[in-house]
This record gives structure tokens, sequence and C-alpha cells, in this order.
């Protein structure tokens, strides 16, 4: 096959090691730029919509159960996929599925930018979450094969920032397009940049095959994992949503989640070629960096959901300006992220990624003090706090997770760090968007009594608290005068702010208990092994 790289055995080496290529093909550092480019673009979807979402809302007439969807949709897809497309690119090579990926996202995004009602919008996300999939697994999977050990951290450290900013990034990037063009065009942005991907990844990316790799697929075990995993988040949101966490549909769903996962299990363990291997767990630094991943999305993800409704409904902030207000978040990010993978490669990740965790519950319990009135100097500190604790976390729980993998199971383990992260990130959105409607439900009406606004409370009003913004159209209601428009939007700003800050308070417990997880730790097991050509 052209472009094929022949994995060989190094003399006394555990780790196959790939016979260098020639010029610019299969260079270490070009691989690294051409996936950088690709990954950019997936990592900056998962929160360049977020800064979107209140548009979407509006154009769209979307619920905040629709809204949810538009991210979680997106994140369950990844989530579910990621494993299987990891799996993918260890048997067809990881070049070949990063292309599809490329390719495939690029032009869902173009249909989600054409899109006309939400139910198209969510299914278009679904779909490019699937392509998105195949891209971040087969990323690491390149740089795995690609990178010497003693060097991969470096990598994982630009790879780690690459992701970092593009995450943080996204709501200045998407706060531009939509003040300034439209919601669609967060969209229309991927299509140059996949074709830029596209091209790079054509001319730079060598394909590596371990002799050891999988022939086979565990088709049942990507059924049992996919429908654990949907009916898991599923059962979430509508708990938030509609039913409730006391109904027994609610249960049904999470019941039956956990009994799918344990069918799993029970069939990774009978099956010749597993979708998941089980002994890659037998590694508790691998197995803890996964939950790691878990926590730290869901506290930042979830978080994360929530303040760019603050920033703009709050605090009446347009796109552009709720954007640049999160400029020290991506800012801090983009500098910590390499600084962080050589204090890693010099101390190893467990420090890091402990002091990352404290300094994320720091922020996340600082954030409960924010208020309508609350200046950006406060409000920087504690995004800033945010990006300093974020970067060890995703470099360092990277490097233990795909660095304690074998080389032929370097796709698979791309895909369970990726999954672990967007799991969470979906987990977050979900369950603190629940914490969020429980306790505007809770508290709305109380509010509006003490207000002792003459009318009784609309629905609609209450909708408006969880979102924090006040409809436009209020001030143009019959009857309407600046008094009781100030008192209603004292009462919808006041409810949002009480449930965003019991959010923030789980967020900060989760983080705490992701730090207590770190402590379980270690540098990959095979580093130094000559895991790559050298450079």
């Amino acid at each position: 096959m052209t472009g094929q790289t022949t994995i060989e055995k190094a003399p006394n080496s555990p780790e196959p090691v790939p016979v260098p290529g020639k010029g610019l093909r299969g260079h270490p550092w070009g691989t690294l730029l051409a996936v950088a480019v690709g990954v950019m673009m997936v990592a900056l979807d998962g929160t360049i919509v977020a800064i979107a979402n209140p548009a979407i809302q509006r154009d769209l007439g979307a619920s905040l159960a629709d809204v949810q969807w538009i991210t979680n949709g997106y994140l369950l897809a990844l989530a579910v996929a990621l494993i299987t497309a990891g799996k993918l690119g260890d048997r067809f090579g990881h070049r070949q599925t990063f292309l599809i990926g490329i390719t495939g996202f690029a032009a869902a995004s173009a249909a989600i930018g054409l899109s006309d009602t939400i139910a198209l919008v969510i299914a278009f996300r679904v779909l490019q979450g699937l392509f998105g999939a195949l891209l971040m697994p087969a990323a690491l999977g390149l740089l795995r094969a690609t990178f010497p050990a003693e060097k991969l951290n470096m990598a994982i450290g630009i790879w780690g920032m690459v992701i970092g900013a593009s995450t943080a990034g996204g709501p200045i990037v998407g706060g531009l397009l939509v003040e300034h063009v439209s919601w669609q065009s967060v969209f229309f942005i991927n299509v140059p940049v996949g074709a830029l991907a596209l091209v790079m990844g054509l001319l730079i990316l060598k394909d590596h095959r371990a002799q050891n790799a999988p022939r086979s697929f565990d088709l049942l075990g990507i059924l049992l994992l996919s429908a654990a995993m949907a009916s898991l988040i599923w059962g979430i949101i509508k708990a938030g949503e509609s039913w409730g966490w006391g109904s027994l549909n609610t249960w049904a769903f999470l019941l039956g989640a956990l009994v799918l996962f344990v069918l799993f299990a029970l069939w990774q363990t009978r099956v010749r070629e597993p979708l998941v291997p089980l002994g890659l767990f037998r590694s508790v630094p691998l197995s803890a960096g996964v939950v790691l991943m878990v926590l730290m999305a869901f506290a930042f993800m979830g978080g994360l959901f929530f303040v760019t409704f603050y920033l703009q409904g709050v605090k009446d902030l347009s796109p552009v300006d709720s954007g640049l207000r999160l400029l020290p978040l991506t800012a801090m990010m983009i500098v910590s992220s390499p600084l962080a993978g050589a204090l890693i490669t010099r101390f190893g990740p467990r420090i890091p990624l402990v002091g990352g965790m404290v300094c994320t519950a720091s922020a996340m319990f600082g954030m409960l003090t924010l208020t309508s009135e609350t200046g950006t100097l406060a409000t920087s500190l504690w995004f800033a706090l945010l990006g300093l604790g974020l970067a060890p976390v995703m470099v360092g729980a990277t490097e233990v997770i795909v660095g304690n993998a074998p080389l032929e199971l370097s796709g698979v383990a791309g895909g369970l760090q990726q999954a672990a992260m967007q799991v969470g990130g979906a987990l977050g959105t979900a369950v603190l968007g629940a914490v969020m409607s429980s306790k505007v439900n809770a508290e709305f009406g109380g509010n509006w009594q003490a207000a002792g606004i003459p009318v009784p409370p609309d629905p609609r009003l209450e909708q408006a608290a969880e979102f924090g913004i006040v409809p436009d159209e209020l001030a143009q209601a019959p009857g309407m005068t600046p008094e009781v428009l100030a008192a209603i939007t004292k009462v919808i700003h006041d409810t949002f702010m009480s449930g965003m800050g019991l959010a923030f308070a789980v967020a900060g417990g989760v983080a705490v208990v992701a730090a207590l997880v770190a402590t379980l730790t270690k540098a990959g097991v095979n580093a130094g092994t000559g895991g790559g050509v050298h450079i």
C-alpha cells in the first residue's frame, strides 16, 4: 500500500518501531502539524457552538432541552463511536480513518449550516460527531507510532495545546461569527479548515501498522456499548427535562444502561478480539487516567455551558464581548499546555495532574461568587485559574492513557481517552442542566411572589430563567411598565444565578474527586522504549 510504514521490532525492545520514511511524508513534526489542523476543527466545534446557542434558540424557537441536545447529540455520538473508530484505525490504518473523518466532518458541518429546523441541526450534529470520532483516536495513534517515547510527551503537550486553545477559543471565534455573520457561519467555517486538513493529510501523513494489529471486529460489543451509552445519556437528559429523577422511566433507562454495561464487560471476556480488551484496565494508572478525563470534562464542559448564558443573558454582553471575556481562559490554556508537557516529562504526571484539578476546583468554587454586578477583573481571575488547571489535565491524562497502552492498541487507547472526555462533557451538560432546571423550577414561583409582581407568572418566563435571558418582546407586552419589567428581569436573573451557583458547586465537588483520582496516575510504562522513529 502506498504511504504505509511497516512496523518492525527493534532489538531488545518491547515496542515495535516504524521504519523511518524519507522526505516530508511521515516526518514526525509534519505529522503533528497535519493532525493538529484536523483535531483543531473537532475541538473547536465542541465549544464554538456554545456561544451560538442563544442565537440558535431564538432563531429556531428551541427549548432548553433542544439546545442541550445540540451539544449532547454531538458529544454522545463522539462518545459512542470513538472506541470503535479507534479499532478501525488499528485495523485499517490511522491515516485512512483520519482522512475519511476530515471529509465527513466538513460535509456534515455544511449540512448543519443549511438546516432550517432544530431537528435537522441536532440530526446533523450527531452525524458530525460520528465523523469527528474517526479523527481523534487516529490523531493520537499517528503520534504514538511516529514519535519516539522520549519525545511523545512534548508532542502530546503541543497536541493538548491545540485542543485546549481550540476548546477555549471556540467562544471567541463563535462570538465574532455570530455577531458579524450568522450562527450558521460557526459551522460553515469548518469547510475551508477541513479542506486544508485534508490536503495536508494527503501530502504528509504516512500509515503505520503494527504486526499484531486486530484483524476482526466485535460487532456485538459495538452494539452493547452504543446502547449502554445512549440509554445512560437519554435517561439523564429526560430526567432533567420532563420525567424527573423519581420517575420509573428515568430509572428504567439508567438501570438498563447498567445492565448493558455489565453485559458488554462479560462479552469482552469471551470474544476472540474484543472491542475494548479489559486487560488494559489492569493498569491502575490507565484506569485512573480514563476516570480523570471523565471528571475533568464533566466539570469543564458542564460549567462552560452556563457561563455563555450568564455572560450574554445576565451581563447582557454581545457574543463577541462574551468571547473576549473568556480570553483569559483561552490564553492560559495556550501558554500552560506545552509547559505542562515539559513538567510532566521532568517530574511525571501525578503532581501536575493533582495541582491542575485543585486549580479547577478552586475556579469552580470561586465562580459561586459571580453576580450580575461582578466586574471583568474578578471573572478574568476565575477563568484564568480554570485554564491553568485544565491544561495539565488534558496533557497529562492523555499521556497516562496512551503511554500505558501497547502500540497495537494505540487507536483503542486514543478512543478511550477521547471517549472519556466526550462522555464527561455530555454527562456534565446533562447532569448540571438537570440540576439547573430543578433549582429554577423550585425557586421561580417563590421569587416571583416575593417580588410582588401584579400578574401571574408565565411558564415561558420560567423557561427564560433557565437561560438567564429576558425575552426581547417582553418590553412590548400589553400593560408592561418599566417598573414591572425591571422586577421581572430581576426575578429571571436571580433565579438563573441561583441555579448556576448550584451547578458550579456540583462541578467543584466533582473536580475535588478528580484531584484524588489523579494521585493514582504515573507515567506510561512504555516511556523510553523507543516507540517511534528518531528525529
